[in-house]
């Protein structure tokens, strides 16, 4: 039985990590696709998008499967096609990408490989609307990276409804982003009780030890 890790930024375990990237999907990271994201936010949106986030989500992706890691992807898309089986708060928001949409694809340049674990949900917390706890459970996960948008809704639920599960979650900061600077920092500063916040560098270098 391996020892039970006592503080949030212990190292990596092989075998025991597993990065999730959330909600990543044409959609949301495209510009254009949402009309939602317009104006100063959908600019400073985008910017942090394809200048920080995009670069850095793949950099981690290279060294989680560089290491072997398990990866995991989710996407907002109904299970139907009108999207009758969506949570209570999506359909109040007019949140609903339709089952297969080609807009619901996670973008081309994180795309899943081969055997990579993708979760369509329909609600903020991928915990509340899907079986990742059994998934990661299954998988042997404990330390669980995460990163993706938004980092104030879904990135944010995600942290804190792993920690409460007992996972060892790291937040990579500069892997995530909102819709301005000062609710990407105030989200960042209070999930810093549940999760080690951390970098694209010091993650990426963490699984690349595991990969010997």
């Amino acid at each position: 039985m391996t020892e039970t890790p006592t503080r949030r930024d212990a190292p990596y375990r092989r075998g025991e990590t597993a990065l999730l990237l959330v909600d990543m999907q044409r959609i949301w990271i495209e510009p254009g696709l949402d009309p939602g994201h317009a104006g100063e936010a959908g600019r400073y949106y985008y910017s942090r998008l394809g200048g920080t986030v995009l670069p850095n989500q793949q950099r981690l992706l290279a060294a989680a499967r560089r290491a072997g890691a398990d990866v995991l992807h989710t996407v907002i898309e109904s299970l139907t096609r009108h999207g009758r089986d969506r949570s209570l708060d999506h359909k109040l928001s007019g949140i609903h990408v339709p089952k297969g949409a080609p807009e619901g694809r996670v973008v081309d340049a994180l795309a899943p490989a081969e055997d990579e674990i993708l979760l369509p949900k329909t609600s903020s917390g991928v915990f509340n609307s899907t079986n990742i706890d059994y998934v990661l459970r299954n998988l042997g996960v404990r330390f669980l990276i995460v990163a993706g948008v938004v980092t104030d809704q879904c990135v944010d639920m995600a942290v804190r409804d792993a920690a409460d599960r007992g996972y060892l979650v790291t937040l990579v900061g500069d892997a995530c982003a909102t819709y301005s600077e000062d609710r990407h920092q105030a989200a960042i500063a209070t999930l810093g009780g549940y999760c080690w916040l951390t970098d694209t560098a010091t993650a990426a270098a963490r699984l690349d030890a595991l990969a010997g």
